[in-house]
């Protein structure tokens, strides 16, 4: 599990992205802090709703396959260094956070279809109802 904080230029928010490989499939999800927060507001947000969050992420993509082998302490600490400096998300990230946008939003669109369908079968019986309640005054 990877937990990276960054400042989001195009909504000019801070935000955090989590990364999460699970059974050779990566699932990946962003949360907005807003200011800029603090450590004690992170390690909040890691032992509260994290896990929370990314119980939430039902999507993701296939994720590469890492070597199981022991890594040399120095080149560990090359990685690390050139993991801060990029400061960014991963495009295995980007792009298990808009597939589960994208079943969201499918699901919002059924959700909220099938709220307009039985208002307007309310509707109708609502109609109806009048009609015979006028009906059976004549």
């Amino acid at each position: 599990m990877k937990l990276t904080v960054l400042f989001d230029e195009s909504c000019k928010y801070w935000i955090d992205v989590i990364e999460q490989e699970e059974q050779g499939r990566l699932k990946a999800c962003r949360h907005i802090f807003g200011n800029e927060p603090k450590d004690t507001e992170i390690l909040e947000f890691v032992s509260e709703k994290m896990m929370e969050l990314m119980n939430l992420t039902k999507v993701g993509t296939d994720a590469k396959r890492s070597k199981n082998t022991r890594v040399n302490p120095k080149r560990l600490a090359r990685q690390a260094s050139k993991e801060i400096a990029e400061r960014g998300l991963s495009s295995h990230a980007q792009e298990a956070i808009k597939l589960d946008l994208e079943s969201r939003k499918l699901q919002r669109k059924v959700r909220n279809r099938q709220q307009i369908l039985e208002e307007n079968e309310r509707k109708y019986q609502l109609k109806v109802q009048k009609a015979k309640k006028k009906h059976m005054g004549k």
